[in-house]
C-alpha cells in the first residue's frame, strides 16, 4: 500500500536539530525501502477548478498558509496502521503543523 503524507503550512521553524533528526529518519526509511519519494513544493502555484466544463485558474500564493501543501512523502507500507505509526514518528520530529495522509490508488 502506498500512502501520500503531506505537510501543510505552519509548523516548527527549521533549525540544525530538525534537519539532523529528519535526516536520520529519512535515511532509515530509505534503507528499509519504505520511502518512495519526498519533495518540497513552492508556496505559489495555480489552483484549478472546473464547473460545467469551464476551467478556471487562480494563481497563488494562497490567502492562508494552511491552504497549501509545502512538502510531501510517498511511503510504501503493509497497512494503514504502519503508515500511521510512521506519521506519528514524523510528527514527533516536526512537533507542530498540519498535514494529510491519503492512500494512493492505481499503484
Amino acid at each position: 500500500m502506498r500512502y501520500l503524507l503531506t505537510i501543510n503550512g505552519g509548523g516548527r521553524k527549521a533549525d540544525e536539530q530538525l534537519y539532523a533528526d529528519m535526516g536520520r529518519f529519512i535515511e532509515e526509511l530509505s534503507r528499509a525501502g519504505t520511502l518512495v519519494a519526498t519533495g518540497g513544493l513552492d508556496s505559489t502555484g495555480t489552483r484549478m477548478s472546473a464547473s460545467n466544463g469551464r476551467v478556471t485558474f487562480t494563481d497563488g500564493p494562497y490567502a492562508e498558509t494552511k491552504e497549501t501543501v509545502v512538502s510531501f512523502a510517498v511511503i510504501e507500507v503493509a497497512s494503514k496502521e504502519e503508515a500511521l505509526a510512521l506519521a506519528e514518528r514524523f510528527w514527533a520530529i516536526v512537533r507542530d503543523g498540519e498535514g494529510d495522509m491519503r492512500l494512493i490508488y492505481g499503484q
